[in-house]
């Protein structure tokens, strides 16, 4: 079958869920026997986003080809079982770069380089690039319908449209029809007014997602079938939920996958959504429930931990209960001590991040963690901050400490990769992607994985320094992971402790809602075993 290609835009506003949407359509024409791929297409001029504030642009997601991505790759990755890579994330900055290369080294003949043909046309090889070898490639357009800097991305996938042919591509356009309470009425005009901006560049959407609150009303989709030019059986509820998995259930309900087959004339039988179903329902009504703090410093804005609470969730559904996350601020733990704030705690979760900002109360969960025996997972400096408190409050090495956060610290215990010394650049430079690890046999590490030799993915710069593995490993820290050449530090665990792990790289990238990661399985275990009944 020759590959068709789905283009999701959004409009009105941002944050309606068009990541959500694509990787939802991805789920369920998977569950329809049909090979799917996703790519995003990002506005922002920056090459990647590895070393954007994540207040600003939430989580940097890791692929394991190692590039820093943007974290609808991670919905897409979680929804699907296609793997993401460089091909599938695209912003306007790696456009712009390769045409300005491409000038520089004089392929296009000394003629004058312009946003059309050379930038659009660029787009289009970079799709044609992420669809090779699959049935359907869904392709999302990042930003707004009506923001300048769009245009490009529009017009670029306006013309692929016309190139491959209206049964091989279709628009769908998600955007938002507001409930205004005041009035007590659902309103259009949001939608009509971004249609029109959409038309205005000639994109006349094949189908509408509407995000509403509530089922939109016979009515009310034909008003907007009236309106955008487009037929009602094409305008769908995106209805708000409790839980992003329920999204590919709804959209199967409202009848969006057999639209999309009907509309790009696949044929396909009906989906499979057995699993999808199962999984709903343990997470409406879960037999237990337990909360877990999240001690960290991106703790106001909670995308930028996006992966690893929906990892967290994953390890709850495999032990049918419900996790509740907690999330404190390590800087106030600085300023306030912690003063029982994780008394209701059945587990301590240190997540990863760079700069010293709130490390000392990252340290004082740590210990707190370690010393009433609770449940505590460290991912990437989470690990790295363990081994401080450790070295610190166990072997007895003051100021001990990351040269991160203290250069002239007497004991760096987690120190710079030798590699990573001579390094001036910060952008896609620190050791990143999917790296084996080895992994020792009775040891928590083992247990979880059930194997020796394991790949996960890995973002950062500093590591444990071997100078100190034999003082750590004689006071009771176990090492329990290492780089095949038993040369880097990979996991750590805590002998005689109920359940202490902390990890070098990060796990959460490669949990699914149906193929939870282990090490949050059996983190979520031991915090529902050290947690009393009902506790939350």
């Amino acid at each position: 079958m020759r590959t068709k290609y789905i283009f999701i835009t959004g409009g009105v506003l941002s944050s309606l869920g068009k990541g959500l949407a694509a990787a939802s359509i991805g789920a369920l024409l998977e569950c329809r026997g049909l090979k799917v791929t996703n790519q995003k297409l990002d506005p922002y001029i920056n090459v990647d986003p590895g070393t954007m504030n994540p207040f600003q642009h939430g989580e940097v997601f890791v692929t394991d080809d190692g590039v820093e991505t943007d974290l609808d790759l991670g919905h897409y990755e979680r929804f699907t079982s296609a793997t993401m890579g460089r091909k599938n994330n695209l912003t306007t900055g790696q456009v712009y770069f390769s045409v300005i290369s491409k000038e520089r080294r004089g392929e296009y003949l000394g003629g004058t380089v312009q946003v059309i043909p050379h930038i659009t046309n660029e787009i289009k090889d970079c799709i044609g690039i992420a669809a090779s070898g699959v049935d359907v490639a869904i392709i999302e357009v990042g930003g707004t319908v009506g923001d300048i800097e769009s245009l490009p991305f529009l017009e670029a996938i306006r013309q692929f449209r016309n190139e491959v042919g209206r049964q091989n591509a279709i628009f769908i356009h998600l955007t938002w029809v507001p409930f205004i309470k005041t009035a007590g009425e659902v309103k259009t005009k949001p939608t009509q007014h971004s249609v029109k901006a959409l038309r205005e560049i000639g994109i006349q959407p094949d189908i509408l997602l509407c995000r509403s609150e509530n089922v939109l009303s016979d009515d009310i989709r034909r008003k907007i079938s009236l309106f955008c030019n487009v037929e009602v059986e094409a305008v769908f509820t995106a209805m708000d939920v409790k839980s992003i998995y329920e999204v590919p259930l709804n959209y199967h309900l409202e009848g969006v996958d057999q639209k999309i087959v009907d509309l790009l004339n696949i044929w396909t039988g009906q989906p499979r959504l057995g699993e999808w179903e199962k999984l709903v329902e343990t997470i409406r009504s879960p037999k237990g429930q337990v909360t877990i703090a999240i001690v960290g410093k991106y703790v106001d804005w909670t995308d930028s931990y996006k992966s690893l609470n929906e990892a967290l969730t994953h390890g709850g559904i495999a032990q049918d209960c419900r996790v509740n996350l907690d999330f404190v601020d390590s800087e106030k733990i600085e300023r306030e001590g912690i003063d029982g704030r994780l008394d209701g705690a059945g587990g301590i979760l240190v997540p990863g991040g760079f700069g010293r900002r709130g490390i000392e109360g990252m340290i004082q969960a740590i210990e707190h963690a370690r010393v009433r025996g609770i449940p505590y997972f460290g991912i990437c400096l989470g690990m790295q901050m363990a081994v401080v408190e450790f070295a610190r409050n166990v072997c007895g090495l003051q100021k001990a400490n990351s040269t991160e956060f203290d250069g002239e610290t007497p004991h760096p215990v987690i120190d710079f990769l030798p590699e990573q010394k001579t390094i001036v650049d910060k952008g896609g430079t620190m050791r990143l992607g999917a790296w084996p690890c080895s992994l020792e046999k009775n040891t928590r590490a083992f247990g979880a994985y059930g194997r020796r030799e394991i790949s996960e993915r890995h973002r950062h710069r500093y590591e444990f320094n071997n100078a100190y593995r034999e003082r750590l490993a004689n006071e009771g820290l176990l090492i329990s992971g290492t780089s095949p050449d038993g040369h880097l530090v990979e996991i750590v665990e805590l002998e005689g402790h109920p359940w202490f792990l902390g990890c070098q790289f990060h796990p959460e990238f490669k949990s699914k809602p149906l193929q939870p990661h282990p090490l949050f399985v059996r983190f979520i275990q031991a915090a529902l075993r050290q947690a009393p009944q009902g506790r939350t």
